[in-house]
């Protein structure tokens, strides 16, 4: 898959933004705050219609407008794909593949499927379990449409689950028993299949990550991966039984694929407490890395890299042993001073001021 040609309109700062981008590498240069790192979420956006930055619809389109434009010419397999997105500020955003409507904006990932890199992944490692439940999720649904419907489900179920137990206000009613054992039955099946998928997932990716991480950290630190979800171990439907009460009490489920975490250690140590903050940068390459790699080799696609600004976070022999691991794909990465390690030549360099590119 290869992006040809991207356009931006009215998205953040970006008013009307028309380039082409390098089959392989394409480095977008500009001062902070000028609009490089938009140019990378709008790109990223065309895989899902999510923001890596965690923002909302109305904070993507530019100020005075009701909607933001992502459009782009995608090569994929050989045939071009136009890519559309229409963010709409407080209205209904859709997305379009050749003209024909999206229903789930997770779909565009069937065409358009990126893996980011960027200062905030160090989150991965120190921040709350949804992080990196959301990193194995995002890979899952990125290469498999049931794995997307059946989260789709899961959500759904947890709502309503979550809604009954809210209604219940402390007390366990007959009616509201008989609800509940409905929607268990939905919850306890679709969770068993985000678990059974989770969990092959993490073993398949576990020697990846570790391998990587060797190969960029530069050490022979052992790396191991675990999904902890309790519930498994004991099976759902019993730990529900166990946990209603307080479930009633609290109004709300307490146990399940949402509250599962992906445990990272190295040398038989939590990550999150016990790595430096050099080895926990390392792990965080390691993860996009390997999900690149799991991604490629599971679709026989390569999927966007994009970094953002990632070099400067990292000292030299860091820097100079991600190049030499960076796959085999078409890249976008950003820098401020235009300074890219040793083995990184661009194609096409796009300077940025203000949200206006010139091609350098």
């Amino acid at each position: 898959m290869i992006i040809k040609r991207l356009w931006l309109t009215d998205f953040r700062n970006h008013r009307a933004t028309d380039i082409e981008l390098d089959p392989e590498i394409t480095l977008v240069v500009g001062l902070n705050g000028h609009g490089k790192t938009n140019l990378v979420e709008g790109l990223f956006l065309l895989s899902g219609a999510r923001s890596f930055r965690g923002a909302k619809v109305d904070a993507l389109v530019a100020s005075g407008q009701s909607s933001a434009y992502i459009r782009a010419e995608v090569d994929h397999n050989g045939r071009s794909v136009l890519v559309e997105l229409e963010l709409a500020a407080g209205g209904r955003s859709r997305a379009q593949i050749n003209k024909q409507r999206v229903q789930r904006f997770k779909d565009l990932g069937d065409v358009v499927r990126t893996v980011i890199f960027s200062p905030d992944d160090l989150e991965l490692l120190k921040g709350s379990p949804a992080m990196r439940r959301g990193l194995v999720d995002d890979v899952l649904a990125s290469i498999d449409s049931q794995f997307r419907a059946v989260r789709t489900d899961f959500d759904h179920v947890l709502r309503q689950r979550n809604n009954l137990l809210k209604q219940g206000r402390g007390r366990l009613t007959p009616e509201l028993e008989a609800n509940l054992n409905i929607w268990n039955e939905q919850f306890v099946e679709v969770s068993n299949e985000i678990g059974r998928c989770r969990s092959n997932f993490v073993e398949k990716i576990e020697p990846i990550v570790a391998d990587f991480y060797l190969r960029v950290a530069g050490t022979d630190d052992q790396v191991s991966l675990a999904l902890d979800a309790n519930w498994r171990e004991h099976g759902l439907e019993k730990t529900l039984s166990e946990t209603q009460p307080e479930e009633i009490r609290r109004g709300v489920t307490l146990v399940g694929p949402h509250r599962d975490d992906l445990i990272i250690l190295l040398s038989q140590l939590h990550s999150r407490t016990q790595a430096s903050q050099g080895e926990q940068r390392s792990l965080a390459l390691a993860l996009r890395l390997a999900t690149h790699a799991h991604i490629a080799q599971t679709c026989g696609d390569s999927p966007l890299v994009l970094l953002d600004d990632v070099f400067s976070e990292l000292d030299e022999g860091r820097a100079r042993r991600l190049v030499e691991c960076l796959p085999d794909a078409q890249i976008v990465l950003t820098s401020a001073t235009g300074t890219v390690p040793d083995g990184v030549k661009p194609g096409l360099t796009l300077e940025i001021l203000e949200g206006k590119i010139n091609a350098g």
